[in-house]
């Protein structure tokens, strides 16, 4: 049960960093690598927080 709550506020602070460093940088670019970047950390939390785990 901690898993998903850890990988949740993992992604939300890194979610924040992102969404700081987007505004400050308005780059095209770096937006896109920001969505991207977004995308695989949603990727990662789920497939990890709710997928089959090897114990």
């Amino acid at each position: 049960m901690t898993r998903p709550l850890m990988a949740a506020f993992a992604g939300a602070i890194f979610l924040i960093f992102l969404g700081i460093l987007a505004y400050k940088v308005p780059s095209l670019d770096l937006i896109l690598v920001v969505l991207l970047t977004l995308a695989l950390v949603f990727y990662d939390i789920v497939t990890s927080s709710f997928g089959k785990r090897k114990e």
